[in-house]
C-alpha cells in the first residue's frame, strides 16, 4: 500500500509513520523544508518537501497513493496572526481532501482532535453523539479545527471516502516540539508547576493512537468520527502519577481559575503580545480547563479494534524520553 502522510514529524503523525512503515507500506511523507526529521531518521520513505498552505504542489505526489492520511495541523493554544492556523487546519484540509478525490485516491483518513466534541463543566463523559455546536469551541485552534472536521464530513457526504479520527490526549516519546501536553510534563520536571488547577484530561497512548489510525484504512467507515482515548484523569491525577514516577513533589495548591484567569492575561499580554514570545499560559488555555475533557472510545472499540490501555507505561516513556533528550535534568 501506497501512502501519502502529512504531519510525519509532528508527535502523533511520526508514530503513525512508523507504524505503517513497520506494516510494510510505501511511504510519500511530506515535510517542510524547515521541518525537524530526527523523528523519521531510519525510516524508508520518500520524503516530499512542500506545504499545505501551496497544496497543488503536493497533487504529483498524491497521484498514484492508495490512501492519504492527513495528520497534520497547527495545534497552539496561542497563536500572534490567527489566519495563519485557519490556512493551515481549514483551507489546508480542504485543499487536500479536493486533490485526493480528483485523483481518485481510495481512502483517507482525516485526524481531527477530540476538542471538537461538547465537553461539559461537570465532566460529563462524552462520545461522538454528544450535541456540539461552534459556540462550544473556545479559542482558535478548537474553532479551526471544528470547521475542519466539517469540511471532512461534507466530503464524506458526496461519496468521498473520508475517516475522521478524534484522538483524546495522546502522551508517550518523541515529542520533540513538545505539544501542550508534553510541555505540562516538562514543567513538572522542571519543577515548574507550583500549583494546579481543576480541571481534567483524558490521556492515551500515542502507540495506540498510531496503530488504530493504520487499522482505519481498512476498518473504518466513511463519514464517520471515532474517539481514540485512554483515561479520564484530573490534572491533580495526573500530576500525582508523574510524582510516583520521579520522586518529584506533587503540587498541593489548588488555584481557582479566576486566579489562573488573572495570571494568564497578564501572561499572554507581556509576554506574547509585548515581548513577542508564547507565554506559559493563555486565558484560551484557562477557559477551555473550566471543562473536564473526559470521553469514551466505546464506538472505536467496537469498530475499528481500539484498545484502552493503562497510560502509567506511556506517561513514563515520555518522563524517560525527555530526561533522555535534555528537555529535564
Amino acid at each position: 500500500m501506497k501512502v501519502f502522510l502529512t504531519g510525519s514529524t509532528g508527535f502523533v503523525g511520526t508514530h503513525v509513520a512508523r507504524e505503517l512503515a513497520q506494516r510494510g507500506a510505501q511511504l510519500r511523507l511530506l515535510v517542510r523544508p524547515t521541518s525537524n526529521l530526527r523523528n523519521l531518521e531510519g525510516l524508508q520513505a520518500e520524503m516530499i518537501v512542500g506545504d499545505l498552505l501551496q497544496p497543488e504542489l503536493l497533487r504529483t505526489s498524491i497521484r498514484g497513493c492508495d490512501a492519504v492520511m492527513h495528520v497534520a495541523a497547527d495545534y497552539r493554544l496561542w497563536v500572534r496572526d490567527p489566519k495563519t492556523m485557519y490556512a493551515a487546519n481549514v483551507d489546508g484540509t480542504r485543499a487536500l481532501l479536493q486533490i485526493a478525490r480528483e485523483e481518485a485516491v481510495p481512502r483517507t483518513v482525516y485526524t481531527s482532535s477530540v476538542a471538537t466534541m461538547g465537553f461539559k463543566t461537570d465532566g460529563t463523559i462524552v462520545d461522538e453523539t454528544t450535541p456540539v455546536s461552534l459556540a462550544d469551541m473556545v479559542g482558535h485552534y478548537k474553532r479551526s479545527k471544528f470547521f475542519a472536521e466539517q469540511v471532512a464530513m461534507e466530503a464524506a457526504r458526496t461519496g468521498q471516502q473520508v475517516i475522521i479520527l478524534n484522538p483524546t490526549t495522546p502522551i508517550g516519546p518523541m515529542d520533540v516540539k513538545p505539544t501542550p501536553t508534553g510541555r505540562i510534563i516538562v514543567d513538572f520536571l522542571n519543577k515548574k508547576f507550583p500549583a494546579y488547577v481543576d480541571t481534567g484530561l483524558n490521556l492515551v497512548d500515542v502507540a495506540e493512537v498510531a496503530r488504530t489510525h493504520a487499522d482505519a484504512l481498512e476498518k473504518g467507515h466513511s463519514g464517520e468520527r471515532y474517539i481514540l482515548g485512554g483515561e479520564n484523569l484530573t490534572l491533580k491525577q495526573i500530576l500525582d502519577k508523574m510524582s510516583a514516577i520521579t520522586g518529584l513533589p506533587s503540587p498541593t495548591m489548588r488555584v481557582p481559575h479566576a486566579v489562573a484567569m488573572i495570571f494568564a492575561f497578564f501572561d499572554e499580554n507581556i509576554t506574547g503580545r509585548i515581548r513577542g514570545l508564547e507565554p506559559r499560559a493563555t486565558v484560551e488555555a484557562v477557559r477551555m480547563g473550566k471543562k473536564k475533557m473526559f470521553a469514551s472510545s466505546a464506538k472505536a472499540q467496537r469498530e475499528l479494534g481500539f484498545r484502552i490501555v493503562p497510560v502509567y507505561p506511556a506517561l513514563r516513556a515520555a518522563i524517560e524520553w525527555f530526561r533522555a533528550n535534555g528537555y529535564a535534568p
